[in-house]
């Protein structure tokens, strides 16, 4: 099917669930297109790391630390955009031929059996997990430099939510690719919808 026809029947959708999924992925391409910025301070301090430990034999005592919690934060942010993006691993043995709706179906299925239950209660599970982190101003234990990580246990119910709401987003989609027969909301080969 040619993108013109894809753009015509995503007309047929009601205007209030178009405006609800780019609000949706629009959230978290703009989330995990900033949080892959945090690459760049990730590297730097262990650019600094090694630098400091191998040329200057002098290591730091926080350098390895703030790399984990930026990569920690970086993954979980990341999450929600590569669902969106259809770049979390699938076992598509018997799905890559399946037809659209039959995909769909399965999809919707897989949302609202597994994906929902699940995420709901490690929603639950990770709001208690930061807030006892948070409200204890809890520190890494295992460092010497002992820095706070409650940011990163922040990252945890913020990941999950966002990946919530893209779940709704995306139970959205299937309802109308069962219903046309057609992907409206095609993802190109570099992880980004195509229009």
């Amino acid at each position: 099917m040619s993108q013109d026809t894809a753009s015509v029947t995503r007309e047929q959708v009601p205007a209030p669930v178009r405006k609800a999924i780019a609000a949706l992925d629009g959230l978290n391409i703009l989330v995990g297109k900033a949080a892959a910025w945090l690459a760049v301070p990730m590297m730097l301090s262990l650019i600094i790391e090694v630098v400091m430990r191998y040329l200057f034999r002098a290591p730091t005592i926080w350098a390895m630390d703030m790399a984990v919690i930026l990569y920690g934060i970086h993954f979980m942010l990341g999450s929600p955009y590569c669902l969106q993006a259809g770049q979390h691993i699938r076992t598509d043995f018997f799905y890559h031929g399946w037809s659209v709706r039959k995909k769909a179906a399965a999809d919707l299925f897989n949302y609202i059996v597994l994906f929902f239950p699940v995420h709901v209660v490690f929603l639950n599970i990770s709001c208690n997990y930061f807030y006892r982190s948070f409200s204890q101003n809890e520190t890494a234990v295992t460092s010497p430099w002992a820095p706070i990580i409650w940011p990163v246990k922040l990252a945890i119910p913020v990941c999950v939510f966002l990946t919530l709401l893209q779940g709704l987003s995306e139970v959205l989609k299937c309802v109308y690719r069962f219903k046309t027969r057609v992907d409206l909301w095609p993802v190109s080969e570099t992880g980004e919808a195509v229009d």
